[in-house]
């Protein structure tokens, strides 16, 4: 990175151990696109009166040539990230997945070419409430996919069974799937 990484604190007390895990986490983010130029990360705690406990917003915004890419966690649409480590992993997981959707787009050697097909699948088991999946692919293999990578409203129509057209691409734990497009069930 071309700037030093920048950590807010807002409503939580900083601390040199938080400070040492965003900054790996913000590095390991270089692996994925090299020309990151800056990061800036606010770790907050919005409100110390929840009725339903603490919860805690982590933003990640990044730098890259001609563009920023913003990641935000909004607490109250999820109880997952009432701890500080979860809060992290989703935000730097987010942040991971558009940083290799812009190293894509602008990466030409990485551009899909006229005769490129898709891969297929189904969907092999659906965690909706937890906001996952796993697809299998006709091989046998299973790759996780995320909500967040679905298409449109695509995940609300997911079923165990459906087909999918995906994108894969290795993640920390494996393959997952970058990009799912719910088809129509075939009769």
């Amino acid at each position: 990175m071309e700037k030093p990484i920048q950590i807010a604190f807002h409503g939580i007390t900083p601390s040199d151990d938080i400070t040492r895990e965003v900054e790996e986490r913000a590095r390991k983010l270089e692996r994925y696109f090299d020309r990151i130029v800056g990061c800036k990360v606010a770790i907050e705690c919005p409100s110390r009166r929840h009725h339903r406990g603490k919860h805690i917003r982590v933003r990640v915004e990044l730098t890259v040539p001609g563009k920023k890419l913003v990641v935000g966690r909004d607490p109250v649409q999820s109880t997952l990230h009432e701890d500080l480590g979860s809060a992290l992993d989703s935000a730097f997981r987010e942040a991971r997945r558009q940083l290799e959707d812009h190293a894509r787009r602008h990466d030409h050697r990485a551009r899909p070419t006229a005769r490129s097909e898709p891969a297929r699948a189904r969907v092999a088991r659906l965690f909706r409430k937890e906001g996952y999946g796993f697809l299998v692919t006709p091989d046998g293999r299973e790759v996780f996919f995320d909500a967040r990578s679905v298409l449109g409203s695509g995940f609300a129509r997911m079923r165990v069974g459906s087909p999918v057209r995906y994108a894969e691409e290795m993640g920390e734990e494996g393959p997952q799937a970058s990009t799912v497009e719910v088809g129509r069930r075939a009769k």
